[in-house]
């Protein structure tokens, strides 16, 4: 009963994760975030291999699952240190677009109660006809959304690899049990010793 309670846990944690990941994936992409794309895509990929391994019993998709997971809240403290510019991070550089674009996160513009302003730059050499905008009136932060994005991540996944620990130990002493038992012996325990045939065939040819 526990392992059935905990396996069901673990596979609601996966779905959970799964949810998340596809919602975030989303807004990154609006907001043109190749690194955090390329992470979420990974994590995806992962947290379907471990659903599976879940699901059909097999400890070593759960291991890979549970590994990614310390990989995964490790990213997530580096989102949460770059949005609020902890050891000389800096939410303004292009580290997440690697350099190829100026975009920022898509609740830069879009956030609870933003309102976009746009200004005709002009006077400006090269900038005729390009448009300055600013956000104002916003309820949270764009940098606070993300931390609280990744604040979440973490918990679920700390959560989650508690429990993947749990269900591979569990996974493994049933495998032992088994093993034990002789349920993967070639020569059961109970073998019956069957007579040679050439002892068959005297018996055959002995007088009446």
């Amino acid at each position: 009963m526990a392992c059935c309670s905990a396996r069901c846990t673990l596979i609601f944690l996966c779905t959970v994760q799964l949810l998340a990941a596809l919602q975030r994936q989303v807004f990154d992409f609006l907001g043109y975030q190749w690194a955090p794309i390329l992470a979420n895509f990974l994590h995806i990929i992962i947290v379907i291999l471990g659903l599976f391994g879940t699901i059909q019993y097999r400890p070593r998709y759960i291991v890979v699952y549970t590994v990614w997971t310390a990989v995964w809240v490790t990213w997530n403290v580096f989102i949460i240190c770059f949005y609020l510019e902890v050891g000389g991070l800096s939410k303004d550089t292009e580290l997440l677009t690697f350099n190829i674009s100026q975009h920022q996160s898509w609740w830069s513009e879009h956030g609870p109660g933003c309102v976009r302003k746009e200004a005709p730059m002009v006077g400006m050499k090269g900038l005729d006809g390009h448009s300055y905008i600013s956000v104002v009136d916003c309820t949270l932060e764009y940098q606070y959304i993300e931390v609280i994005q990744s604040s979440l991540q973490i918990l679920v996944a700390l959560v989650g690899f508690v429990y993947a620990c749990y269900v591979i130990s569990v996974f493994t002493e049933e495998e032992d049990s088994f093993d034990f038992i002789g349920g993967f012996d070639p020569f059961p325990l109970y073998h019956v010793n069957e007579k040679p045939n050439n002892l068959l065939l005297k018996q055959t040819y002995l007088p009446a």
